[in-house]
């Protein structure tokens, strides 16, 4: 990213969260997920299906606000929710995650939002942080992670609340 990428973030006056996942990094995201054929998938952020389309199987979900469905109050039963949400909703977003109880949770996500206190927020509903990818997408704003909390699993890193002098 150059710096006028940057500033044309930093000066916006309105969030835009609306940055298409790359086909590629979607079928790559989906395949870190060890997963059974039974598998009910969910994509809460659709869009143009970059990440729905490629699922594995046909037992899948989806919403998609700009379409009418709202994720927030969707409340069917999945096994593993894999998107690309919205990075200033990302609060909300691990919450509303949380209350459908999946086996899995993948996101892609900013890097300044995966934060110790997300971590440990995750860890604390009894979800472990499995797996971790780093990667840049073209134009968007600094690096992104592709994290996958499992239920009941331990973290992948240690966090180490002690403040070093």
């Amino acid at each position: 990213m150059n710096s006028n990428t940057s500033h044309k973030i930093k000066k916006r006056n309105k969030s835009n969260d609306v940055f298409l996942t790359p086909v590629e990094l979607a079928t790559k995201h989906i395949e870190m997920i060890d997963y059974n054929d039974d598998d009910i998938w969910y994509d809460p952020f659709k869009n143009t299906g970059n990440y729905f389309n490629n699922f594995p199987n046909d037992n899948k979900e989806w919403t998609e606000i700009l379409d009418g469905k709202d994720f927030f109050t969707f409340d069917k039963h999945v096994d593993i929710i894999c998107s690309n949400p919205p990075y200033s909703l990302i609060n909300e977003v691990l919450k509303k995650s949380l209350e459908l109880k999946p086996k899995i949770i993948s996101y892609l996500i900013g890097m300044g939002n995966l934060t110790t206190r997300r971590i440990e927020y995750m860890n604390e509903n009894g979800y472990g942080l499995k797996k971790i990818r780093m990667l840049k997408v073209h134009s968007w704003y600094g690096m992104s992670f592709i994290v996958h909390f499992e239920k009941d699993c331990e973290n992948c890193i240690e966090i180490d609340r002690k403040i070093y002098h």
